[in-house]
């Protein structure tokens, strides 16, 4: 049993950030239910099997939101159910008939989550955007990268999985909390561009103590310093180093036989980049295996950098189980891990639909009918 067993939740089926509430809320037990559009349904091929992990997990049911019908077989499912989430624009939603404030008034207790990356209200509320603009509108997107180089986008992880997904689940799980005890539900507001800018928080700390600068490449934990750093080996592969406290720093220099007169003024930003040219030198000298027989296990606060294939075989991942196989694809396990209700994988990613006739009967709808007449598929 997972820590959200007996928990339903409606998903308004969307792309990256929702989907991965989604995934966190199924791997902790929850009964998570996905309405597709019906179109998607009739397009789907079965013989493919479904590869997006972060879909893992639910039962899908593909419903005609643009008829009436449809939103009320929509509503009905709601109604019964703790939680529902969407990520639409602002007033979409509302548009199709399953706007926030229609569920509230079918189930008080409802907790409706809306996930945007602007946000439901504001000057860019209404106009497009990916992860990249909500990182960069943020304050987060300037600081990732090095001092000679533009801004590098960190994949898609900072703002629609971070700063979006994860803030959506974690609001929805807090409302839950709240309506369990009062019988209130509420709306949740998950913007991507206010959670990166949460997520951002600590950098804000830094920089009001004055050691963090704005200068992208510069600081602690940015690539500025010599000690914080991805290095090249001999054969062209990667080890990242992070021996920020002292205890650390002198056995990076006793690993690495680095001068210790040299080395001795480890936060003087001066020194920074001829230190970290050194490095640069020594690091180049060995093979990314040979440092790892120097380095894995010690407290230089080490490891190498490896592609996502490469993660799957790493001794440390194997023995945590880090990894699984489910419906023939390599996925990550569910986490964070709970000691007594623990979250599990429930189900590789359905096909579009491939769930509807279960669930009308589950909430007492007659599927023959409602399909005959398309507004389920």
């Amino acid at each position: 049993m997972g820590a959200l067993e007996g928990v339903q939740v409606i998903e308004l089926a969307g792309i990256g950030p929702g989907p991965f509430c989604g995934m966190m809320l199924a791997d902790m037990g929850a009964d998570v239910i996905r309405i597709d559009r019906a179109v998607s349904v009739k397009t789907e091929k079965p013989s493919d099997p479904p590869l997006s992990v972060i879909d893992r997990g639910r039962r899908s049911i593909g419903i005609d939101l643009k008829s009436p019908e449809g939103v009320e077989v929509a509503l009905s499912l709601i109604g019964g159910a703790d939680m529902v989430f969407e990520g639409f624009r602002p007033g979409v939603a509302e548009r199709l008939g399953v706007g926030p404030e229609v569920c509230l008034e079918r189930n008080p207790s409802l907790v409706y989550g809306r996930m945007t990356g602007w946000g439901q209200s504001g000057p860019y509320a209404h106009t497009a955007g990916h992860d990249i603009n909500y990182i960069a509108l943020a304050g987060a997107l300037a600081h990732f990268g090095r001092s000679d180089s533009g801004p590098v986008p960190p994949l898609n992880l900072v703002g629609d999985f971070g700063g979006g997904g994860m803030f959506l689940a974690f609001g929805m799980v807090c409302a839950l909390l709240n309506a369990r005890t009062t019988g209130e539900g509420q709306i949740v507001d998950a913007a991507m561009v206010d959670g990166v800018a949460s997520l951002m928080g600590f950098i804000h700390g830094m920089m009001a103590t004055g050691f963090q600068t704005p200068e992208r490449g510069s600081n602690l934990l940015d690539t500025g310093a010599h000690f914080y750093d991805v290095y090249q080996c001999s054969d062209g592969k990667y080890i990242s180093i992070g021996s920020i406290e002292p205890q650390f720093y002198a056995e990076l220099i006793q690993k690495l036989d680095l001068d210790p007169d040299r080395f001795a003024h480890q936060m003087d930003r001066n020194k920074w980049p001829e230190l970290k040219d050194e490095i640069v030198k020594v690091v180049s000298e060995r093979s990314r295996d040979e440092w790892d027989e120097i380095l894995a296990g010690s407290d230089v606060c080490y490891a190498p950098v490896l592609t996502v294939e490469e993660a799957m075989q790493h001794p440390h991942n194997i023995a945590r189980n880090t990894f699984t196989e489910v419906g023939g694809l390599t996925q990550p396990m569910p986490a964070p891990r709970l000691s007594i209700t623990p979250g599990e994988i429930q189900g590789p990613p359905a096909h579009p639909g491939q769930h509807t006739d279960e669930i009308l009967e589950e909430a007492g709808m007659d599927a023959e009918i409602l399909r005959a007449s398309g507004v389920v598929a």
